[in-house]
């Protein structure tokens, strides 16, 4: 039995883990989904508020929170969701990783420069899907935005 004790915990380790929650998901704001009544936060991603604007490349204002939400509304329109629980908020929302057909929704907004890498709780996942957007000038990365941290720490007074 001694001997089989190694030999499983490799096999859990390799074990694909199972979606904590998955359905059809409502679009809260642009990092933030809902399934089955669950609140869902996006893990290491910060999407533009809903009362965000940013500047296109040409200066003018946009509603980039707004955008943001409804893309992805529009990418994950009568699709199944499948999320993977990281922590839970100081909110009491789950934050989980999130993917439709096998590709990661965090990814995705990042990809087109619909959202921001969160750094502080991304580490170093999604580096790659930021610098591309960047590099692309892309979404918020085509004009001047501030972080949405930043814009929420602004509106608090902080």
């Amino acid at each position: 039995m001694r001997a089989l004790l190694p030999v499983l915990a490799l096999l859990a380790a390799c074990t694909p883990q199972a979606p904590t929650i998955v359905g059809r998901a409502s679009v809260i704001d642009g990092d933030t989904l809902e399934i089955h009544g669950q609140r869902i936060r996006l893990w290491g991603v910060d999407a533009p508020e809903g009362r965000q604007s940013c500047d296109a490349a040409d200066g003018s204002a946009y509603a980039c929170g707004r955008l943001s939400a409804n893309r992805l509304d529009q990418h994950l329109q009568d699709r199944v969701v499948s999320c993977f629980e990281e922590d839970i908020d100081r909110y009491g929302r789950m934050v989980a990783r999130c993917e439709v057909d096998g590709v990661d929704v965090g990814g995705w907004l990042l990809r087109q420069g619909l959202a921001a890498r969160y750094a502080r709780y991304a580490g170093s996942a999604y580096v790659a899907e930021e610098q591309a957007a960047r590099r692309g000038r892309v979404g918020i990365w085509a004009g001047r935005f501030t972080t949405p941290e930043d814009w929420r720490r602004q509106r608090r007074g902080d």
